[in-house]
């Protein structure tokens, strides 16, 4: 099925090469579509590796030995399946997972352990493993393709293909990152969002990789929603090949640590809004801005109160400045909030401030700012110093048709 274009689209970068990640992308199959559908990376000797994966607890087979594996710290290939997400099949689906990383494994000579796998699609259809094989077997042979063209190969529902990058300097060397993301429905991860590969040619302990990666996951992947649905597959995987030459970073305490944590945390935001923007009918991009409560993590569960409640998203879908349903969903999240306190504004607008609408308040400047794609809530609790920013996209009748036809 053909997608039109969100409205809401950025054009794909240009990705660098990262020495030691090779990209390629065949067609195994998986759907009736003439498009590639298995990516697979090929990661130099000696690449550490970190990730983050779903909470959900009808995950996939993907997900458990991803998440099993990745102590182990390092990592030799990357295999994405488009179009089934292999979850919820049981031992089938297992199989078929472990099939591939025997594959892979056998013909770069590693251990099973170190080739990542994850898959996308329709949940409850186990992965075809005659197909896998065929398409495995394939990507084995075939030629290097570009970042642009990976983020193709693993998508879905997306309409436009996603990537970023960052540079940071380690000393006197520069290290390039190179990332690719797919996600437009079935996000509100908890952890992460749909799939997301990072590449760098950095050097970087696995245990600090991971630490940069969750850190920064804390505070973009999992400030985001679409619909408030935490996918069976979410996963995002950070891979440092190495190839640049720094002195290894370990710590916060290694020079240059905290010019790589903040190219790794930059990366991820764009990554994260590129999902929203994408999100599946999205015709408006909205951050929620929750200032004054209790702790930062308080303001955030407000945040995403806000952005999950569809009363305020086909609020935000119709143009209409109606901040009473902000209101609501302030006093929904369970969190710290007193009506009394309570600002909200949009665009810059304060509507009400400290529990009272405005007298003075003109919405002609609200109702100008909500025409336009870019939207802003500002909500102040007036109850301490924690603050946090959450982004989403309004609610409109293409998110029904999407996902109405998702399986046709």
């Amino acid at each position: 099925m053909a997608y039109t274009v969100s409205p809401l689209a950025s054009p794909f970068p240009v990705l660098p090469d990262i020495a030691g990640a090779t990209p390629h992308a065949v067609r195994a199959g998986y759907k009736d579509w003439g498009r590639c559908d298995l990516t697979y990376v090929t990661l130099d000797e000696g690449t550490t590796v970190a990730g983050v994966f779903t909470r959900n607890l009808c995950c996939s087979s993907e997900v458990e030995l991803g998440r099993a594996n990745i102590t182990q710290g390092h990592a030799r290939a990357l295999v994405v399946n488009a179009g089934n997400s292999n979850a919820f099949t049981g031992y089938r689906g297992r199989e078929a997972v472990e099939q591939i990383m025997d594959q892979v494994a056998a013909h770069l000579g590693c251990a099973r352990e170190q080739v990542f796998v994850s898959s996308t699609g329709v949940i409850g259809v186990p992965l075809p493993k005659d197909k896998a094989r065929e398409g495995v077997a394939k990507a084995l042979l075939a030629e290097p393709c570009s970042w642009k063209e990976a983020a193709n190969t693993i998508a879905t529902t997306d309409t436009f293909a996603k990537g970023a990058t960052a540079t940071a300097m380690i000393g006197d060397t520069k290290v390039t990152i190179s990332a690719i993301i797919k996600g437009s429905g079935m996000i509100a991860p908890d952890m992460a969002t749909m799939l997301g590969y990072i590449f760098t040619d950095a050097a970087v302990e696995p245990a600090f990789l991971q630490q940069c990666l969750s850190a920064a996951n804390e505070r973009t992947f999992s400030c985001i929603t679409v619909d408030s649905d935490t996918s069976t597959s979410d996963t995002v995987l950070a891979f440092a090949t190495g190839k640049a030459g720094n002195t290894p970073l370990a710590s916060f305490e290694s020079a240059g640590a905290d010019a790589f944590a903040a190219a790794i945390h930059d990366v991820c935001l764009q990554l994260s809004h590129l999902v929203v923007r994408d999100g599946e009918g999205a015709q408006k991009f909205i951050a929620v801005s929750v200032t004054g409560a209790v702790s930062d993590e308080s303001a955030r569960k407000v945040g995403m109160a806000i952005a999950n409640s569809p009363l305020v998203k086909t609020a935000i879908a119709g143009e209409d400045a109606n901040w009473g349903r902000v209101v609501m969903a302030v006093g929904k999240a369970g969190e710290p909030a007193d009506r009394d306190r309570l600002s909200i504004g949009f665009g810059g607008t304060w509507a009400a401030r400290e529990g009272l609408p405005l007298a003075d308040y003109d919405e002609a400047p609200v109702a100008a700012h909500l025409k336009g794609q870019d939207i802003s809530i500002e909500v102040d609790l007036g109850l301490g110093d924690g603050a946090a920013t959450v982004w989403t996209c309004d609610l409109t009748h293409g998110y029904i048709s999407i996902n109405a036809d998702y399986r046709s």
